[in-house]
């Protein structure tokens, strides 16, 4: 449950101070986007905690196994009065905001798609809150809001330059949100993702992309059917020359929703934090944990270089640990690849085996 801080004004006589109270409240809270990978854990995490979830996602990219069947509108953010209806009815008081298209290639080959639902969907979504009176929300904002930063671990402050349609549509939706606080009052928190991975450690519920973009996945799908994964360039400026971005366990991310809901309904101003680990794993470094995890080979080819893709990509988290008071519940790469191998083992009906590596000495 969410514990609010309610600061009382009034002081008793000989009292140089108000009295502080605390009270558990149980919030109603609309998660757009909620069927999807990151929604669909937030929402699994914000249910234990007791909360009122409705969730609104036209399944585009979501499942509706993902999330209980009476708790799914299926609606497009882009249907502004049904939005403002839907949290009318169900009282709302809070928005999580997950619905989006997140490939960055595709974002450079259809930036019009990406400007149309991440954009436009974002401005239809406030202007129904602003209808709705609903004045909170949490924004699923990402790192490519910064490009290529020439240094890391990357900080709030570093300059904000992004090099994809992808990228460019966060940074809209996050000035929108300043122009909403300003004008609106509608408070917010953009978290700014780095590499969510991993799965739920019950194995029901995992990465199902389609087509799967993220590495993880692509390399257990390497070695569930035997076709090799390409890996984008080997001749980087890191230790085995290979990318080096910074992976979170996709319940740390859910849990770090949560912690910035606490915090606008607790009264706290708008913000926006990196939410990543401030470690960083290279392409290889993921694929040796999941050899040993699997017990398999990756069959992998090397291939050139991406257009855009930097060497390295760390979070600076310390400013989501101290304002917000998030920690790693989930530590450490080993961990999440367990996770995500747990759910593709369901998911594809694997066998464990061995057999196709050698023994260490």
């Amino acid at each position: 449950m969410i514990v609010t801080i309610v600061a009382k004004t009034a002081a008793g006589e000989g009292d140089t101070a108000g009295t502080i109270e605390t009270r558990v409240v149980r919030l109603k809270i609309l998660v757009t986007g909620g069927a999807g990978y990151i929604g669909a854990h937030t929402v699994r995490l914000l249910l234990k905690q007791g909360h009122d979830v409705t969730v609104a996602d036209n399944l585009s990219k979501g499942y509706r196994h993902n999330v209980p069947a009476e708790r799914l509108y299926e609606i497009d953010v882009c249907q502004t009065g049904v939005l403002a209806d839907l949290m009318r009815r169900q009282q709302t008081e809070a928005v999580i905001h997950f619905a989006a298209y997140i490939a960055v290639g595709e974002s450079m080959r259809a930036p019009e798609r990406y400007f149309a639902n991440n954009v436009g969907g974002s401005l239809s979504l406030l202007t129904a809150m602003v209808e709705a009176g609903v004045k909170r929300m949490v924004f699923s904002s990402t790192a490519a809001v910064y490009g290529n930063p020439h240094t890391t671990p990357i900080l709030e402050d570093f300059p904000i330059q992004p090099v994809s349609p992808y990228g460019e549509s966060k940074v809209i939706v996050e000035t929108m949100l300043r122009w909403f606080d300003a004008i609106h009052q509608v408070r917010s928190v953009a978290l700014r993702y780095f590499n969510a991975c991993g799965a739920d450690p019950a194995g029901d519920m995992g990465e199902e992309h389609e087509p799967e973009t993220h590495l993880i996945p692509l390399l257990l799908q390497a070695v569930i059917t035997g076709e090799p994964v390409t890996v984008f360039g080997d001749d980087y400026d890191t230790p085995d020359g290979t990318c080096i971005r910074d992976y979170i366990h996709v319940n740390d991310l859910a849990r770090a929703h949560i912690l910035a809901l606490e915090h606008l309904m607790a009264g706290g101003t708008s913000e926006y934090f990196n939410a990543g680990t401030g470690t960083g794993h290279s392409v290889l470094e993921v694929m040796r944990a999941v050899e040993e995890v699997t017990g398999r080979r990756v069959p992998y080819v090397v291939g050139r270089r991406r257009e855009g893709d930097a060497a390295r990509l760390v979070a600076a988290s310390a400013k989501l640990e101290t304002q917000l008071g998030w920690r790693r519940n989930f530590s450490g790469l080993r961990t999440i690849v367990e996770d995500a191998w747990n759910f593709a083992e369901r998911r594809h009906g694997v066998v464990r085996s061995t057999a196709d590596l050698p023994p260490t000495a």
